[in-house]
């Protein structure tokens, strides 16, 4: 496409490193490995193997940062006519299409790599179902053709928590599809708050983001649905799995309730855009601490201090005179 490949070279080799840097957008990448670090530690009760914990989480960005690398070289031509996105490795002809995609390949055939030697091969196979989904089902069929591309397409991002169960276990039970189901119940909420501030960059480039389809009103509306369902659903790991207690009780509570007001407040003002970004800002905050809830909740530290309270507890009720 014309001008989504302009030759322009670096400077230097920190440029070019830089550069390909630049395309694996590393800012998304974390909030993924914290998905997947909680699930194992879940899976492994609390006493997850450093190595196998560390080659993972390695597999899991080069995964992640193959789909990424792939979703800049397919969406050059609308980066290239956003101001916003221009300035991107591609756009800008720091980096050629055809380099980028032999980049995606090197890592993801690393990713794969770490998994099948060192791991295990379905929590491979779970890394490379993410880059396909990824790039089929969202990037090419859903994003330029329907509202609810990042409702659908949200699966992709869910499947980190599956590959850190299976890595620790070598299988899936009902509590990987838990995370699965409560990361695809939260993706609206956040993505959309985000498209709600960058509505017009969508609308330039003819990518039917809700807010832009839509329109403001109804997609604060859904974004409040979605919202009302994913609470619930991070319950489930309490009762009836019963893989996660009360601290992570607790904190999904809490976390929950301020959830419920960010969102609140901005089905009350869905033009507001300061009130979008905060919702944004705090729909990650709240995945980060509610996966550290999950680690929390699983240490066997956090049992032993529990089981003492409550025999400390017991033994003063003893003590009342009845």
């Amino acid at each position: 496409m014309i001008g989504t490949d302009a030759v322009r070279r670096n400077e230097n080799f920190l440029q070019v490193v830089k550069s390909y840097y630049q395309l694996t957008k590393p800012r998304i990448i974390p909030l993924l490995l914290i998905t997947t670090a909680a699930s194992m530690w879940i899976a492994a009760k609390g006493e997850v193997d450093s190595f196998q914990l560390f080659i993972t989480l390695i597999g899991g960005t080069l995964a992640a940062a193959s789909a990424q690398v792939m979703n800049c070289i397919y969406d050059r031509d609308i980066d290239y006519e956003m101001l916003r996105t221009r300035a991107r490795p591609i756009p800008s002809g720091r980096v050629q299409s055809r380099h980028a995609f032999i980049f995606a390949m090197i890592l993801g055939v690393l990713s794969f790599s770490l998994f099948l030697i060192y791991i295990n091969l379905l929590s491979g196979l779970l890394a490379m179902s993410g880059i396909v989904f990824y790039m089929l089902v969202y990037t090419h069929l859903l994003k330029r053709n329907s509202p609810q591309n990042i409702v659908i397409g949200g699966a992709a991002g869910s499947i980190p928590p599956l590959v850190g169960w299976a890595a620790v276990t070598g299988d899936l039970s009902w509590a990987p599809w838990i995370l699965f189901a409560i990361i695809f119940l939260w993706t609206p909420p956040h993505f959309w708050a985000l498209a709600l501030m960058i509505k017009d960059d969508y609308a330039q480039v003819n990518v039917p983001m809700m807010p832009v389809v839509e329109g403001e009103e109804s997609t604060v509306r859904q974004i409040w649905v979605y919202t009302l369902l994913v609470i619930p659903c991070t319950f489930l790991l309490v009762y009836p799995l019963g893989v996660s207690g009360g601290i992570y009780g607790i904190i999904a509570l809490v976390l929950g309730v301020m959830f419920l007001k960010k969102t609140w407040q901005l089905k009350q003002a869905p033009f507001d855009q300061d009130k979008a970004r905060s919702l944004f800002k705090f729909s990650i905050l709240y995945l980060m601490l509610l996966c550290t809830g999950m680690v929390v909740d699983s240490l066997p530290v956090t049992h032993h201090v529990i089981t003492a309270m409550g025999g400390h507890f017991n033994t003063l009720v003893s003590l009342l005179p009845l």
